[in-house]
């Protein structure tokens, strides 16, 4: 379960702050993190051995971890998507107990920014 959680919160880093890493090092990241490739497959495939890919992608996770460590993206944007859901939560509330058509656009529009978080 730690594995899953770890390849998780990589994939998120990586839509952050890919962009940032070097092309051929976000290839191997890419292959392994999203494509669920092997270090093996990747080593094969690229002519490099399997210890070269594993520490490639060590690098690549230590350089996204420090972008977040001097960036915080991913924590803010954590924190908004916690603080649109508890919107939501309270105006679905709020829409039990009235028929203000301003709720129903408070419900509508943060379902919108959820789902395109």
């Amino acid at each position: 379960m730690k594995e899953i959680e770890n390849i998780y919160e990589l994939s998120l880093l990586y839509d952050f702050y890919g962009a940032l890493l070097k092309e051929q090092k976000r290839e191997i990241f890419e292959d392994y993190v999203l494509n669920d490739l092997s270090l093996g497959e990747i080593a094969e495939e690229r002519d490099i051995s399997r210890q070269g890919v594993h520490d490639s992608i060590k690098r690549c996770s230590r350089e996204l971890f420090e972008y977040e460590e001097k960036l915080g993206l991913l924590q803010k944007f954590n924190r908004i998507r916690e603080s649109i859901g508890g919107i939501h939560k309270a105006a679905e509330v709020l829409k039990e107990r009235t028929k203000a058509p301003e709720v129903d656009q408070i419900v509508r529009l943060s379902d919108k920014i959820l789902e395109e978080l």
